[in-house]
């Protein structure tokens, strides 16, 4: 149903709304419509953007500050309107009515709850305010959805965590699964198994809430309590959060030499695949999926077109055939950290190899 678009990789709850972006720089010679003369020669406008956690590190680190910096460029007289939702959908959907009542041009809505997301959406609809389904997929009738091809990520989890297994027979592997609330979990975990489900064994399963890697760290240590120590060969781990949990319970538990995947190339992540801990991540590069959603902003808050932003299209359990850009992940193993995070400035040599990681930088051939 859909195509994939590649791209090259180059990589606190509040209910206040804060204003994020201010006008900046000097307006050159405006018309009698207020359009500036330089640059795009349009006038500005405010653009909410709402974000699900401050938990996984990338919403503040990264995505936030893209995406206010690409909409900055393209429009210096616009204003963003940012709030995180500290994972609480409650809060968010407080957020997304108090731009509503601010009057909004556009709202960027990262979902913590996509199911929860349509009456939202008709609302902001029926005010004329288009909406767009970031990273994750909103339900409602929203104008775009800009993310990476999430069921490709699974499987890139699955078959590296496969090929770290080398020549393990019938392997066993333990899956700790994202939040039951967030799609995208059910595409990974979708992806995942339709590598692993009939190349391994699924000796236990379980679901995370909240993507959290206190309760992620609680089922790895039921499962070894289950399954002994010797009773799996390899864990897949959604996110790089809960790898950290995961690892920390192997840790406890005395087992060491388990391959342990992630996703999202987190700092610490990326730390724990150069010293051994975890043996890969999947980095989905941050800029173009940001970027790509500031230009749909703009062009949506100004009435042009943006088919070209948008090639892909998917289906969600409320609408189809939504206008959407499809990024690929990359898996990232100690092997091609350089040519990977590193190459696109994601992180650089000297952010990974501080003081605790230098020997194992060294070896790895990073510094």
């Amino acid at each position: 149903m859909r195509q994939k678009l590649r791209l090259v990789a180059m990589g606190a709850t509040s209910i206040a709304l804060a204003v994020a972006l201010a006008a900046c720089g000097e307006a050159g010679g405006g018309d009698d419509n207020g359009n500036d003369g330089e640059g795009s020669g349009e006038s500005g406008g405010t653009i909410g953007l709402l974000l699900p956690d401050d938990v996984t590190t990338r919403y503040e680190t990264f995505d936030r500050p893209y995406i206010e910096a690409k909409i900055q460029e393209l429009c210096a007289d616009c204003e963003v309107q940012y709030s995180n939702a500290g994972n609480d959908t409650n809060a968010q959907k407080q957020q997304f009515d108090a731009l509503l009542t601010q009057g909004v041009d556009v709202i960027i809505l990262d979902a913590v709850d996509s199911a929860a997301t349509a009456d939202w959406v008709a609302d902001a609809e029926a005010e004329g305010v288009p909406v767009i389904a970031y990273d994750r997929l909103a339900e409602g009738n929203v104008e775009a959805y800009i993310s990476y091809d999430n069921e490709r990520v699974g499987e890139l989890q699955g078959q590296t965590l496969i090929d770290s297994l080398g020549d393990v027979t019938d392997p066993r592997v333990v899956m700790i699964n994202g939040a039951p609330t967030d799609p995208n979990a059910g595409m990974f975990k979708s992806g995942a198994h339709s590598v692993l489900d009939g190349a391994a064994d699924i000796v236990f399963e379980q679901d995370v809430e909240e993507w959290d890697g206190g309760i992620a760290n609680e089922e790895m240590t039921a499962a070894i309590d289950s399954l002994g120590a010797d009773g799996f060969d390899g864990v897949y781990v959604a996110n790089d959060g809960m790898a950290a949990g995961v690892i920390t319970a192997l840790n406890s538990a005395g087992i060491t030499g388990v391959p342990v995947g992630g996703q999202d190339a987190e700092l610490a992540g990326l730390q724990r695949i150069v010293s051994g801990e975890q043996t890969f991540t999947i980095y989905k590069a941050l800029r173009p999926q940001a970027e790509t959603t500031a230009e749909v902003a703009v062009a949506l808050l100004r009435g042009e077109d943006f088919a070209d932003l948008t090639p892909d299209s998917v289906d969600s359990p409320t609408n189809e055939g939504i206008p959407s850009t499809l990024l690929d992940p990359v898996a990232v193993t100690v092997d091609n950290i350089a040519d990977t995070v590193i190459a696109d400035e994601f992180y650089t040599v000297e952010e990974i190899c501080t003081a605790d990681y230098a020997q194992a930088c060294q070896e790895a051939g990073l510094s």
